[in-house]
C-alpha cells in the first residue's frame, strides 16, 4: 500500500512543503529506490519483494511523477535541489543516509545523494548525465516522443494494445529489452504515468546542461548498463567509470534502459552485493 508524507525544501526563497507517495515494506537498512523521468514506483515491482527480504525498502514516486505533487511553485527540478529534497524526504521517515538505488534520473539523483554524503552506498542503473550533447539531444527526443504518443493515445486503445505481446513492444520496447513480459495492466500504468507526469518538462530542461563529471569518493558505488539499453547507450557506462573511479561497473546481459523487469533476480543480486560492500574498503 502506498502512503503519502509532506517534508521541508529549502529553497532560495525560503522553506516550502513538497509531499511525495511512497510505499514501503521489509525490515533492515533502509534502502531508497528511484525511478526514471515519467515513470513511477511501481517501475521496482518486480525487485521490491526480494530486496525487501534483507531491507526496509522505500519505493519513491519523485516529485512531479507517479502520483506525488509537483515541487512548490518557484522550486527548481534541478539536480542539487531534488537531491537535497530527498535528503529530507529520508529524515521525516527516519531513513537518514539509506542506501540509494535508482534507475536513468534515478541513478543521476542516487549519485548525487552519494557525492551529498547523503547515502550509505549507491547502485545507479543507466544513470542519467554521462551523455554526449548528441547522445542527450537523441535520448530527450525520444522521451518528448514517448510522452507525445502516451498523451495521443484513447485510453481505450492504450487498453487493447496492452493485451497483446506486439502491443506492449509498441507501447514500451524503448526502455526494456523483454517488453511482452510486462502485463498489461503494468503498461497502462506506465502508460498513464508518462502522459501525467507534471515534472516532466520541467526535468527535461533542467537537464539539459547536466553532466556528472566529479567522483563521488568514500561510498560503494556500482554503475549498471543494460547491454540492450536503447535509449542511454552503454558506452556512457564507459564515461560513467572514468568519472567514478572507484565504481564497479556491471553489464546487465540482455537488459534494456529499465532492467528491473527484464531480470529482476540479476538487478537485486547487483543491488545487494553492492550493499553488502559497505564498510569494507572501496578498490
Amino acid at each position: 500500500m502506498t502512503a503519502t508524507v509532506s517534508f521541508p525544501v529549502d529553497t532560495p526563497l525560503g522553506p516550502r512543503t513538497a509531499t511525495v507517495t511512497y510505499e514501503r515494506k521489509g525490515s533492515g537498512e533502509p534502502l531508497l529506490l528511484l525511478h526514471g523521468i515519467g515513470h513511477h514506483l511501481q517501475a521496482w515491482e518486480p525487485v521490491t519483494n526480494i530486496l525487501a527480504a534483507e531491507h526496509d525498502v522505500i519505493a519513491v514516486d519523485l516529485p512531479g511523477f507517479g502520483t506525488s505533487e509537483p515541487l512548490p511553485e518557484g522550486v527548481p527540478y534541478d539536480l542539487p535541489t531534488v537531491a537535497a529534497a530527498l535528503g529530507s524526504l529520508c529524515s521525516v521517515l527516519g531513513a537518514d543516509r539509506p542506501h540509494v538505488v535508482g534507475n536513468s534520473l534515478g541513478g543521476l539523483l542516487a549519485l548525487e545523494m552519494g557525492r551529498d554524503s547523503l547515502a550509505r552506498s549507491v547502485t545507479a542503473l543507466s544513470p542519467a548525465g554521462f551523455w554526449t550533447e548528441a547522445e542527450r539531444r537523441y535520448a530527450f527526443a525520444t522521451l518528448r516522443a514517448m510522452r507525445v504518443g502516451a498523451m495521443a493515445l484513447p485510453l481505450s486503445t492504450l487498453e487493447r494494445l496492452s493485451h497483446s505481446a506486439a502491443g506492449r513492444t509498441a507501447l514500451t520496447g524503448t526502455i526494456y529489452a523483454r517488453p511482452a513480459r510486462r502485463s498489461p495492466e503494468a503498461v497502462v500504468a506506465e502508460t498513464l504515468a508518462l502522459r501525467q507526469a507534471t515534472g516532466f518538462e520541467e526535468t527535461l530542461a533542467a537537464g539539459r546542461s547536466v553532466r556528472f563529471t566529479d567522483d563521488v569518493p568514500d561510498v560503494p558505488v556500482t554503475i549498471a548498463w543494460g547491454s540492450r539499453d536503447r535509449l542511454l547507450l552503454p558506452r556512457q557506462g564507459v564515461r560513467a567509470k572514468h568519472v567514478v573511479r572507484d565504481a564497479r561497473l556491471v553489464r546487465l546481459r540482455g537488459c534494456g534502459h529499465v532492467p528491473m523487469n527484464d531480470d529482476p533476480a540479476l538487478v537485486a543480486r547487483v543491488v545487494l552485493d553492492t550493499v553488502r560492500t559497505t564498510g569494507r574498503p572501496t578498490r
